[in-house]
């Protein structure tokens, strides 16, 4: 399948999730970046759903997985309607972090998809694509169902993070190594509703998915 991306020069910087110690708090505005804005985010998103359009999928079954997917995900499935699929549309909630921010390696279902698979194309849609741990598990999941297909889109990808044999289908943009906020997803349930897609100064982001 078209692997759509967009570079930007990686970048480095102290621990992540240290937002707090660096003064964040939600009685303050921290400083964030812009790393894409809203239009370029849409552009992306169009040319993407024109992509799995030209596939020609199979009774197309799209797999949101919680949470920072899901503006995304609403995004590509209209742009998916504009582009001439009909899309039936599934959430899956899975975790594998513990108490901490770095992921246990061990992936929990938190809530589970009512649909059958087998027989269908299905296209797992993910915010952000980095150790490939989760969203492995996910594709593995949903293959052993009997899915005809299963495909990978994920808005960011950080391919430095990389511990799972896995590469998406679709990526909207290769990601530097920062904490990004907005387009749905947060720092401490925070600037999920922010339009365009940010890292928040003075954080990378060490937690991996």
């Amino acid at each position: 399948m078209l692997r759509l991306t967009f570079s930007f020069v990686s970048q480095t910087a102290p621990s992540a999730r240290q937002i707090f110690e660096l003064g964040f708090d939600m009685t303050t505005t921290p400083e964030i970046a812009v790393l894409y804005d809203e239009d370029v985010i849409a552009q992306r998103v169009d040319e993407i759903a024109r992509a799995l359009a030209e596939a020609k999928p199979e009774r197309l079954l799209a797999v949101a997985i919680l949470k920072g997917s899901f503006v995304f995900a609403a995004d590509l499935i209209r742009a998916m309607h504009r582009a001439g699929l009909m899309p039936e549309m599934e959430f899956l909630h899975l975790s594998s972090y513990g108490a901490g921010t770095q992921s246990s390696g061990t992936v929990r279902i938190l809530r589970d998809i009512g649909s059958d698979v087998a027989g269908r194309d299905v296209l797992l849609i993910d915010d952000i694509l980095e150790s490939g741990r989760t969203l492995l598990f996910a594709r593995n999941l949903i293959a052993s169902r009997g899915a005809r297909s299963v495909s990978v889109a994920a808005l960011l990808d950080k391919p430095g993070r990389r511990g799972a044999d896995l590469e998406a289908d679709y990526v909207g943009f290769t990601c530097p190594d920062k904490f990004v906020v907005g387009y749905g997803m947060d720092a401490a349930y925070a600037f999920r509703q922010l339009p365009y897609i940010g890292y928040l100064v003075g954080t990378d982001d060490t937690a991996s998915k």
